[in-house]
């Protein structure tokens, strides 16, 4: 059963699932979705545009699909989509998107610690965590597995890649490529994220292989462009280092080095 604070403003309008619980002076306006299993703790605002899947948790202060940041925004419709199982820590902002691209999506079994901050137009994956006070510029994206350190700020248009991690207090203004530790600013390599690619079951083959290609990036005196030759040439081929060239030849802001 719905169970839905008195003190809290909740359009009629709004579609919301029969077993969601909203806590005390929380906002939910008409052109709402929340999903089954959805907890607003209290003081939670969730703007239009706003489509929340399953099991998600929002604590106080958290504001999901505000008007985007941006100058050029002139009140277009745009929506935040959200997948499930996803935690929004206090004061965690969320931008609806511009025109851009129409969309701000967040996937699934994230954590998005307080304070972080995720602008318009940008796409988190699935298993992202975002440490306290974390900035997105708009158009971020992160692909799956992605862990940021806290006050990391990135960079508009920005890429960082699965299985990577940026160390805390870092400024992200290129791609970061799939796999890796940064840390700094400027930004750093700092190797392999050995640690969590064993973590989560990746075999030492794979691992030894994009060790290889990492050291022929950041270890040789090769460009980027004749690094991936030699990766392609003399690194045994799996699906990580695939996406590891694919990821580097579809960037457009360069990776970070």
């Amino acid at each position: 059963m719905r169970k839905i604070h008195p003190s809290s403003i909740i359009d009629s309008k709004a579609e919301i699932a029969d077993d969601v619980e909203i806590g005390p002076f929380c906002v939910v306006q008409e052109d709402v979705r929340i999903g089954k299993g959805t907890r607003l703790l209290n003081n939670v605002s969730v703007f239009n545009g706003a489509r929340l899947g399953e099991k998600n948790i929002l604590y106080p202060g958290a504001s999901i699909s505000t008007a985007p940041q941006d100058l050029k925004y002139a009140g277009e419709y745009t929506e935040v989509f959200i997948g499930n199982n996803n935690s929004f820590r206090e004061c965690v902002t969320v931008s609806r998107a511009t025109s851009d691209t129409k969309e701000t999506v967040i996937g699934n079994n994230c954590l998005l610690m307080a304070y972080s901050h995720v602008a318009h137009d940008c796409i988190l994956k699935n298993n992202c965590i975002l440490a306290n006070s974390v900035a997105l510029a708009g158009h971020v994206t992160l692909e799956d597995h992605v862990i940021l350190g806290g006050i990391v700020g990135v960079h508009q248009f920005v890429r960082i890649g699965k299985h990577s991690m940026i160390g805390a207090h870092s400024m992200v203004v290129k791609d970061v490529p799939p796999f890796s530790l940064f840390s700094g600013n400027p930004l750093e390599y700092n190797g392999l994220n050995v640690k969590g690619l064993r973590r989560r079951n990746f075999s030492d083959e794979v691992i030894e292989s994009l060790k290889k290609a990492y050291s022929l990036i950041f270890n040789s005196n090769l460009n980027t462009t004749q690094a991936l030759e030699k990766i392609q040439s003399e690194v045994p081929q799996c699906e990580e280092v695939n996406h590891l060239i694919t990821f580097i030849k579809e960037s457009k802001r360069g990776i970070s080095k």
